[in-house]
């Protein structure tokens, strides 16, 4: 549903809840009434489909989360500006386990727009190290985890974060490998 229409219909809650109460004389239903705005402004600034999505994600149901962040068709229309960089950052999150790949630049999008918690900056930082470490950007991978490092206040990504430091230590196995089919050249 479009924002704008949540607005209209929160608006026009308001309007009938006060004329229930001082021109009707019908109190208690002007009340309820005026009480019911309140879902519409709600959801104005939470958007029903990120809520949904955090709730699947949060039971580890990613299709059904991928599923509703699917119902946002065009997210400048449908979402509160506060709400575009969770939009891109639950987008990343549903795609992290299918095609890792294709990540980095959601959660880019994520951390430009913004997030609130610094549990969410953090984890996007973190997909952004793993993003950088695995296409061989090293330094730009170290900085992200010192970053990412600093965000995880509560310690909840030390294990991933020292996990991930382990497997920069290790070398390149592109690097080091030699084909034995290939000759040995040399100055002699």
């Amino acid at each position: 549903m479009n924002k704008n229409i949540k607005i209209v219909l929160a608006a026009l809650l308001i309007i009938s809840g006060i004329y229930m109460m001082f021109f009707t004389r019908d109190i208690g239903w002007g009340v309820v009434v005026f009480l019911l705005s309140a879902f519409p402004i709600l959801l104005y600034f939470k958007n029903e489909m990120i809520l949904m999505a955090f709730w699947h994600l949060r039971k580890q149901n990613m299709e059904k989360a991928a599923s509703w962040l699917g119902k946002v068709t065009n997210y400048t229309t449908q979402l509160h500006k506060t709400q575009y960089g969770y939009f891109h950052y639950l987008t990343g999150l549903t795609l992290a386990q299918d095609s890792p790949g294709k990540v980095e630049p959601y959660m880019k999008k994520a951390l430009e727009y913004g997030l609130n918690m610094k549990q969410d900056r953090a984890m996007a930082t973190l997909n952004l190290a793993a993003s950088a470490i695995s296409r061989g950007r090293r330094q730009e991978g170290q900085r992200l985890l010192e970053e990412a490092k600093k965000l995880d206040t509560a310690g909840m990504m030390t294990d991933q974060i020292k996990m991930m430091k382990d497997q920069m230590k290790m070398p390149s196995m592109q690097k080091h490998m030699h084909n034995p089919h290939m000759r040995q050249r040399g100055k002699f």
